[in-house]
């Protein structure tokens, strides 16, 4: 049991150390107030080491003497940093309040264990001054890593561990961190991942366990759950989603991805009534967010729990002191009279800086490299443990070997015997001190230092050691001290770090201008690198596209007996070879990327600036899997008509889409290879147009340009053959009341929104341009949003007329069937003539046809039916920038290139779809909205008339889509003050984005590919322009 006075000895007492009762939140020179007088209690409180210590407090204490204790205890500086939380007899964890009695808050002190845990989080780690409070984060980052509340990709978890690791067992030992890895468990899936965190523990050698807290808690600040505790909410709509709050402000998580923020600076209130958590906003001219944000959340106690730490953050890291108590009011209260108690951030940053502290040792419980029973007790001397580690016994007294403890030179109280950083290491190696450092009160007596200089000087003369014992390889850092540490560096600016690896450097974090300057120095500038490095981007994105299927749709169907043996091989067994092949040519791509960075060993200058050499290789053998390639488009239909006589198996398949892994259309996906080729063979077309003949990559790549080519022209048919059916069943998809779309000879040209006159006026309807037949639709209520089929036109014998000035509205025309006629109206001239010009290509080409009676398997009349509002809906299911909090999913086929047409009032046609297709393009671009001030990096990729966004290329599947339909991409203006080089904005209505691309080349390559799809094309003025296969 701890008691207030006469202690046992603590962490604090460790090696010697007199006797101090802490910091915590008091005043400089206070001691913790005296225990209230009155009958005591006993509290259970458990540590982050896991560890529980009891306290003995009056039972009219307030939280506040309980917390002293435990921070005394601990002898914590910064304490202000943790709080005590405790589940309470309504089964929610809640925060001990400093200002009410205990007894208030807890109703059975017996049965009870308060955890002692980090309650702030600052946005940057350096701002925690002493390393004992940079340990106890790091044991915080280690808890929520194990219970799954900090969650990440798996190269930073392993990345995560292995720093974990380094700091409890040292250097790496195969053996040895094999076995503890085996006896302790860090994250929920580390058998999996025990190889990754073994490679990265090599990495490690001569980290000390403050380095490693270092590097866990640089790693661990950017990950987007880093700190964070979720409350269940829903909106207005019924969307399930999780409230947070952090140093910035009040965050919007669906699941465990960031769809919102609201910045402390844009918050005007806070407040809850009933179950209801109200968010008002400063007014905003340029913004469409609501003036008052409406959460509901389970009851009243989750609003209010929610509401103080909200309250508490934005004191704690907004205010420059300690808010004072309001006075009570003489007749009655009005709200709550909750506040913040405690000191502010800025004040315990001043506070510690200002005062002067003797830094006590403290121990790592879990660390075997912090300890060492087996020192004799004698007066101090220096010596060296197996992991480079120096180690002192207590001064002027014999230590029981029990509570000896093991203190690295880092530590400030020991500073003072070896002196500066600078002149750490001659001291060392002559056998001598520098003069004690001022700033360290008392200085050592003349006994102690002869022995500390005697331990240096005989260690010194043992001659030659190796570098993980060596003198000058002991790091200094004084605790208190404003250190500069580069990223990827440790302190003493020797040892590289995974921090500069791409694992990190990829994720999604506002970056300054000072890094873009340092990052366009440091890599080329040559146009042919940025193809280069476009080849291994897209490269990334195709080998993600095939594990769609050779993976995750391998594992979904399993063993299920939907899916015959026949086809499950039909499908793998061409694929998997496929997958296979262009693995390794990823991997020859990143090494020659890496070589031609200048970031690998091999590099010399010259030789490998070059990309034609791999190419050539890898085209050749891609052209050995042709016979693969061509079984691809009979996989495809083999696996519609199975689908078509088992109904288990289409049910299987549509599952499968509805996963988050299979972000395209799984029909498109199984064309990728085929699309993969043309990509090469326009890659190449621009290589070798930039390159002189004269140059030395030329020849090669001209020759993997012609082998491509010839490949290219093997598989063009098939290739035309398989994106018009593909789109018919994605069609079939978003239609109803027609059976079978996809009949032989039918060919795709056209779909959009035109508005039909009627009875009713002007009606929204989708139409649908066939080679045979103009259908028209309008959007069903059914639960997966299908198309309704309204009336089919023929096409043959049908005739065309504008008519504007006989009706009266603009951008119409008339078509005159056999069976009826329709007057139809576009949203612009340009969509009219667009429409023109494909239905009068499409009547040419069913009259000499003739066939299309034939081929369609019934006719229907015009159906009326109620029209339906909201065209100005959006579609775009952008979850981690969504400008409202209340927006929500699109449910089912909500998001597809029909429904983004209907909302956006557009069309597409078939060229577009296949110049989109071919067009595909993905990498680093940094976002920006409207309204915000930093820059925000992401994977970005391009297909399908969308873009899609990734927090890291290594992601499985995107955190948010942004349907490009309807936009426009321009340059932005003098007036939006985007003072950036390769910005280009995306806007339609009110949605604004900015993005902006590392180069001059990514740029203009983002502009073009993006205008592909937001400037749709007919398809004879694609034919006047170039040939095309329409």
């Amino acid at each position: 049991m701890v008691e207030p006075e006469e202690r046992p000895s603590a962490a604090g007492q460790r090696l010697g150390a007199p006797d101090s009762m802490g910091i915590s939140t008091l005043e400089p020179g206070r001691r913790p107030p005296a225990v209230t007088p009155g009958r005591h209690m006993s509290i259970r409180v458990q540590m982050l080491d896991d560890t529980q210590e009891v306290f003995d407090v009056s039972q009219r204490a307030q939280g506040k003497i309980l917390f002293d204790l435990v921070c005394t205890h601990l002898n914590l500086i910064e304490g202000d940093y943790f709080g005590l939380e405790f589940q309470d007899h309504r089964k929610m964890m809640v925060w001990l309040d400093l200002l009410k009695p205990i007894l208030k808050q807890i109703r059975r002190p017996k049965n009870t264990i308060l955890r002692f845990v980090v309650k702030f989080f600052p946005p940057d780690h350096t701002q925690l001054l002493e390393e004992h409070t940079r340990y106890l984060f790091a044991l915080q980052i280690k808890h929520d890593l194990a219970c799954g509340h900090l969650t990440c990709n798996e190269s930073s978890a392993a990345l995560l561990v292995s720093n974990i690791v380094q700091s409890e067992i040292g250097d790496f030992d195969e053996v040895q961190c094999k076995q503890h890895l085996l006896n302790n468990k860090y994250i929920p899936d580390q058998d999996t991942l025990m190889d990754r965190i073994m490679e990265y523990h090599q990495k490690h050698v001569g980290q000390t366990p403050a380095d490693s807290d270092h590097h866990l808690l640089e790693i661990g600040r950017r990950l987007e759950m880093y700190g964070v505790r979720l409350h269940s909410a829903k909106d207005r709509e019924g969307t399930k989603l999780n409230l947070a709050v952090a140093h910035s402000g009040i965050l919007v998580f669906q699941g465990h991805t960031k769809i919102n923020s609201f910045n402390w600076s844009k918050v005007r209130k806070l407040s809850f009534k009933r179950k209801r958590f109200l968010i008002k906003l400063r007014p905003d001219l340029n913004s469409n967010c609501q003036d008052t944000l409406e959460f509901m959340m389970g009851s009243r106690d989750c609003c209010k729990v929610f509401w103080k730490i909200c309250v508490e953050y934005h004191a704690f890291f907004r205010l420059f002191e300690e808010p004072k108590p309001k006075p009570k009011p003489v007749i009655f209260t009005r709200g709550s009279s909750f506040r913040f108690s405690g000191r502010t951030q800025r004040q315990v940053i001043d506070y510690v800086k200002d005062s002067e502290f003797k830094k006590i040792p403290f121990e790592r419980k879990h660390s075997r490299i912090q300890s060492n029973s087996d020192l004799p007790s004698y007066p101090p001397k220096l010596c060296a443990d197996d992991h480079g580690e120096w180690n002192a016994s207590s001064s002027g007294q014999q230590v029981d070997s029990a509570h000896r403890a093991q203190v690295t030179l880092e530590n400030p109280s020991h500073q003072r015997y070896v002196g500066s950083p600078t002149s750490q290491s001659n001291g060392c190696r002559n056998g001598t001190h520098d003069e004690a450092d001022a700033r360290f009160k008392p200085s050592p007596s003349k006994h102690q230092a002869e022995h500390l200089s005697t331990g240096l000087a005989s260690l010194a003369a043992k001659g030659p050691v190796s570098s993980s014992e060596s003198p000058s390889a002991v790091r200094v850092m004084v605790n208190g001290q404003k250190q500069s540490l580069s990223l990827g560096h440790s302190p003493d600016g020797r040892q590289p770090s995974p921090l500069t690896s791409p694992l990190l450097t990829d994720g999604g974090f506002v970056r300054t201008d000072d890094e873009d300057e340092v990052r366009r120095k440091r890599f080329p500038t040559d146009k042919a690198y940025f193809i280069a490095k476009e080849l291994l981007t897209t490269e990334r994105t195709y080998l993600k596209d095939l594990e769609v299927i050779t993976v995750h749709f391998q594992k979904f169907v399993g063993t299920d007996e939907a899916m015959p043996q026949s086809l499950r091989n039909l499908i793998f067994a061409n694929f998997e070879p496929v997958y296979k092949f262009h693995e390794n040519f990823l991997k020859d791509m990143e090494q020659r990327l890496a070589q031609w960075e200048g970031r690998s060993n091999a590099h010399i200058k010259g030789d490998y600036q070059r990309i034609g050499d791999v190419m050539l290789k890898n085209i050749q053998g891609l052209k050995l899997l042709t016979a693969h390639l061509q079984k691809h488009s009979e996989a495809l239909l083999e696996l519609e008509k199975t689908c078509r006589s088992s109904r288990k198996l289409e049910v299987l398949c549509r599952d499968f889409e509805l996963q988050k892994v299979c972000y395209l259309p799984l029909n498109i996906i199984f064309l990728r290879p085929l699309h993969r080729l043309m990509h090469y063979k326009q890659i190449l077309e621009r290589l070798c147009k930039h390159y002189p003949p004269t140059h030395d990559d030329f020849r090669d790549s001209r020759a993997a340009l012609a082998d491509v080519s010839e490949t290219v022209a093997q598989l063009q048919g098939t290739l035309v053959k398989m994106e018009n059916f593909q789109k018919l069943l994605e069609l079939k998809k978003d239609l109803t009341g027609i059976e079978n779309l996809a009949v032989p000879g039918r060919e795709f040209f056209r779909l959009g929104c035109l508005s039909k006159l009627s009875g009713k006026g002007l009606q929204q309807r989708m139409f649908f341009l066939f080679n045979d037949v103009l259908m028209y639709t309008s959007r069903g209520m059914t639960s997966s949003n299908q198309f309704k089929i309204h009336g089919q036109l023929p096409l043959y014998g049908m005739t065309i007329r504008e008519s504007e000035e006989e009706w009266g509205v603009p951008h119409s025309f008339t078509l005159f069937g056999q069976r009826q006629s329709v007057v139809v109206a576009a949203s612009s001239k340009s969509e009219m003539e667009k429409w023109l010009e494909d239905i009068k290509m499409a009547v040419d080409l069913s009259d000499c046809d003739g066939s299309s009676a034939e081929i369609l398997s019934s006719s229907y009349t015009d159906t009326k039916c109620p029209d339906e509002s909201s065209a100005d809906q959006e579609s775009e299911d952008d979850l981690s920038s969504s400008r409202s909090s209340l927006e929500r999913q699109a449910p089912h086929r909500g998001n597809t290139t029909v429904h983004v047409c209907w909302h956006r009032n557009t069309s597409v046609s078939m060229v577009d779809f296949s110049v989109a297709l071919e067009n595909q393009l993905s990498g680093n671009l940094l976002r920006k909205f409207k309204n915000s001030n930093g820059w925000q990096k992401l994977w970005v990729v391009f297909t399908n008339f969308s873009l899609f966004f990734y927090k890291t290329h290594q992601d499985e599947y995107p955190l948010a889509s942004l349907p490009l339909l309807g936009y426009s991409i321009t340059i932005p203006s003098e007036s939006e003050n985007i003072h950036k080089d390769y910005v280009f904005k995306l806007h339609f209505k009110s949605h604004v984005y900015y993005f902006r691309s590392e180069s001059e080349y990514t740029f203009e390559r983002w502009m073009e590919v993006i205008r592909s799809a937001t400037c749709s094309s007919s398809h004879t003025s694609t034919i006047r322009k170039e040939p095309h296969i329409y």
